[in-house]
This record gives C-alpha cells, structure tokens and sequence, in this order.
C-alpha cells in the first residue's frame, strides 16, 4: 500500500527515531484511504489514539507523517512530511494535535 502513512508515537520514541534516521519495522502506520482531507484527519486521529494508548496518558500524543509505502521496511526520516504533536501534557484526547515541520523536530525534542 501506498500513500500517506500516519505512524502513532511518542516524544521518546521520536528521540529515538530522529537519532536512529528511521522509523523502524515493525511500527504498525495507520493509512489514509484517500488523499481527501477527511480521510486524512481520521488517520491521524486515529494514530493520535494509538499514541495515547502508547504513552499510558503519560506525555504527549506524537504521530509521524510520512510519504510512501507500507512495505515491511524502515522508514527513513527523509520521508517524514511533518509531525503532529500535542503542545503539552495531559491534553484533552479530544483536542486537536498541533502541526510541525519536519525542521523543527529538534527543538520540538528539546521543548519535551
């Protein structure tokens, strides 16, 4: 499958990530069934739930977005599009992430 792949995550396992240069197999990415916007914001939301099952209502939900196949195969950073990110802890699981460019990963990392 090819699309846009909505991948649940944590600020620690971006940390890791980012360092590593890939998302490692096998991280289960949620796909969009279609390039529409509402097809895309149920993937994401549904990887913002993934993620908060991830970190046990501890942290911040994070889901990388990344361009591509779901291939079986790691997915290198330089694929990812964006992350979504909540802003601070203990967020409503109903909010809205907030969008960040893949540049600003860092100081994401180090705001955490």
């Amino acid at each position: 499958m090819s699309g846009r792949l909505y991948v649940p995550s944590s600020l620690d396992l971006l940390a890791a990530w980012a360092s590593a240069g890939e998302v490692p197999w096998p991280v289960e990415p949620i796909l969009a069934v279609d390039e529409d916007e509402e097809s895309e914001y149920a993937a994401l939301m549904t990887a913002a739930d993934a993620s908060a099952e991830l970190i046990a209502g501890v942290g911040r939900r994070v889901v990388v977005v990344a361009e591509g196949a779901s291939d079986g195969h790691p997915i290198g950073l330089r694929r990812v599009v964006a992350v979504h990110a909540d802003v601070e802890d203990f967020t409503d699981p109903d909010d809205d992430l907030a969008w960040f460019a893949t540049q600003e990963i860092e100081q994401l990392l180090q705001d955490r």
